[in-house]
């Protein structure tokens, strides 16, 4: 794939978790879905895998890591994630919180791995989070604040720097495995985790609905195979802050999906917060 495509392949992907996170919630249990989910992507990347002959990991440690990376950045990512939007947490809150991992990202490059990010970067970095905060304003404010439970809010964001510490966890030597036997073995991980949180928070619910399914077969097949493997190849071949950086893109085009599929409105502050964040997220990637 060329480079310049995968990147608004992964955001295009990625913006949309948030509507299919918003519509699953009115259906069936968050955990169970994900677990279910996480499951089928782990069988479809075994089958593809066997299919091509694939090298699997081995050493206790390498497939510790793969476990370890799918662990944060599937499991203690989207399950909260997705529990505290069910709980009330409005998506444009969540997707705001969101917007805070590529700053995660910038702070452990800089405190923990000794990397200088210049001038640009950070700048690009805030101005992308203020256009995110534009697009989010009017929703944010038509939010009570009183209905806002802090815990929950604070388990979304613990759930970022999930996603966070799993994709630094991209760039360890499991950047040598196989994408396809990788996938297979850190969703392992995710499930594991899912099953305990669905077995200590979840509910037995699943309407059985057409919409329900066609839910799971687009979160397996695009979100899951085609987006997590997107993220992963550019984590790999990249920059970890450059990468989230194109994280600042995805509540923008949220929110045009948003007014695109439920017709929710657009107004101009928010087309001009979704222009500033385009900005933001270039200069953070040159």
């Amino acid at each position: 794939m060329p480079h310049y495509i995968a990147p608004f392949l992964f955001v295009l992907i990625w913006s949309s978790g948030f509507l299919i996170g918003r519509g699953t919630g009115a259906h069936a249990d968050p955990f169970w879905f994900l677990a279910l989910r996480f499951s089928l992507v782990c069988v479809v990347f075994t089958v593809a895998a066997w299919w091509a002959r694939a090298a699997w990991p081995r050493g206790a440690r390498r497939i510790g890591l793969h476990l370890l990376a799918g662990a944060l950045m599937s499991g203690f990512y989207l399950g909260p994630g997705w529990w505290a939007m069910s709980q009330g947490l409005p998506a444009g809150i969540m997707a705001l919180i969101g917007a805070l991992q590529p700053l995660f990202t910038a702070l452990i490059a800089v405190l923990f791995q000794g990397k200088r990010l210049s001038g640009t970067t950070w700048a690009g970095l805030a101005l992308g989070f203020g256009g995110v905060a534009m697009v989010l304003w009017p929703r944010l404010a038509a939010t009570d604040a009183s209905t806002l439970s802090v815990p929950v809010a604070a388990l979304a964001a613990a759930s970022i720097l999930s996603l966070t510490v799993g994709s630094m966890v991209q760039k360890s030597p499991l950047a040598a495995s196989d994408l396809r036997t990788a996938g297979a073995v850190q969703n392992v991980g995710a499930v594991v985790v899912l099953v305990v949180l669905a077995l200590m928070f979840g509910e037995l619910r699943w309407d059985n609905s057409p919409l329900l399914w066609g839910y799971l077969a687009y979160s397996v097949l695009v979100l899951s195979v085609a987006g997590t493997t997107l993220l992963i190849w550019l984590m790999r071949r990249g920059e970890a802050t450059r990468t989230a950086a194109l994280l600042l893109a995805v509540p923008p085009l949220s929110a045009l999906q948003a007014w695109i599929v439920f017709g929710e409105t657009l107004v101009a502050l928010q087309i001009v917060g979704f222009a500033v964040a385009i900005v933001g997220v270039a200069l953070a990637r040159r």
